[in-house]
């Protein structure tokens, strides 16, 4: 089973008034070829997230961690899925500790990205390129943050992707050789019998 995964680096819009810091952006955009540490290629397509954000609950994170500052459930984080990508919006309350703990270091521009983490439920790789091109057509979401470091320069859980997709069509592969070899060898002692 494919482990969690993040994605980001996409620069969110932060803008404060005086009740509340308001935060939009994308945590993904679709059809972007994303290099993931050099080891694979990867493209998130158009619809990827429909199923996520029919059936979860999404939170707003910080760094992928900690209290959510909104989420889903609560109203209070706003996901759509446009023609660009993943959509984020929300209204952070500017009275919660946690939110002005963040609100002078977004607005320096030191916590400015927008990210995602996520398990690919449906994917495709194409192993006769090199690196490997990973396409994603459905994912399961667990989070959506606003992050320091997005997660494109974290290469070790985009090793073991591919190391399992590889297992997995291997698997397949030899699966479906056996079924073949059994297949033939039950023709064969039906036409000697």
């Amino acid at each position: 089973m494919t482990k969690r995964e993040t994605r980001g680096g996409i620069p969110a819009e932060i803008r404060a008034d005086a009740t509340a810091i308001k935060v939009s952006g994308y945590a993904a955009v679709f059809n972007q070829e994303a290099n993931i540490g050099g080891y694979f290629r990867e493209i998130i397509l158009p619809g990827a997230f429909r199923k996520a954000l029919a059936n979860s609950d999404v939170p707003f994170l910080i760094n992928h961690d900690g209290l959510p500052l909104a989420r889903t459930r609560s109203g209070t984080l706003k996901l759509t899925e446009d023609d660009h990508g993943l959509k984020i919006d929300t209204d952070l309350d500017a009275a919660d500790p946690d939110v002005m703990r963040i609100v002078p270091k977004m607005k320096r521009g030191d916590l400015d990205k927008m990210s995602f983490a996520f398990r690919a439920v449906v994917q495709r790789w194409d192993d006769t390129q090199d690196p490997p091109l990973r396409t994603v057509e459905e994912l399961e979401l667990y989070d959506v943050s606003i992050v320091t470091e997005p997660a494109y320069d974290g290469t070790e859980i985009g090793l073991r992707s591919l190391d399992e997709a590889r297992k997995e069509t291997r698997r397949q592969h030899n699966a479906t050789a056996f079924a073949r070899r059994k297949a033939a060898s039950e023709a064969k002692f039906r036409r000697i019998s």
